[in-house]
């Protein structure tokens, strides 16, 4: 039988009014510490923000959500949060903000391919 690895999981949230409290799921950060896994998936849907009545710059909310990206890849590409170990990272990208981009509370699991885990994730939340 495949071995389970624990995880740890948080929503990427994109809030386009902060004040309001609202908010469209855009994306997953998934942490499997024991593959040494951190990725994050998103998907910035340009007809879903308009439903808010914002007039937030999708280009813009974009490359933030790159640098997501970048931070999970390290390195020097990720700047100085990109060269922390990997724990520090995810405990970065997943600590309380109150600006356009959020994450929700991090959730664990137990899955056999992170991988396949965030993909799963992504479509059961952001699709």
């Amino acid at each position: 039988m495949p071995e389970n690895y624990l995880f740890e999981y948080a929503v990427i949230r994109l809030v386009p009014r902060v004040e309001r409290e609202e908010f469209l799921n855009v994306g997953v950060i998934l942490y499997c510490p024991s593959q040494g896994f951190l990725q994050t998936k998103f998907l910035l849907n340009e007809e879903r923000t308009k439903v808010f009545g914002s007039t937030l710059c999708c280009v813009e909310i974009t490359e933030r959500l790159r640098t997501f990206e970048r931070i999970c890849t390290g390195r020097k590409e990720g700047g100085r949060i990109g060269q922390l170990s990997i724990a520090e990272r995810f405990r970065w990208l997943t600590s309380t903000r109150s600006t356009v981009i959020q994450t929700s509370p991090v959730h664990p699991g137990l899955c056999q391919n992170p991988l396949d885990k965030l993909n799963q994730l992504f479509a059961q939340l952001v699709e």
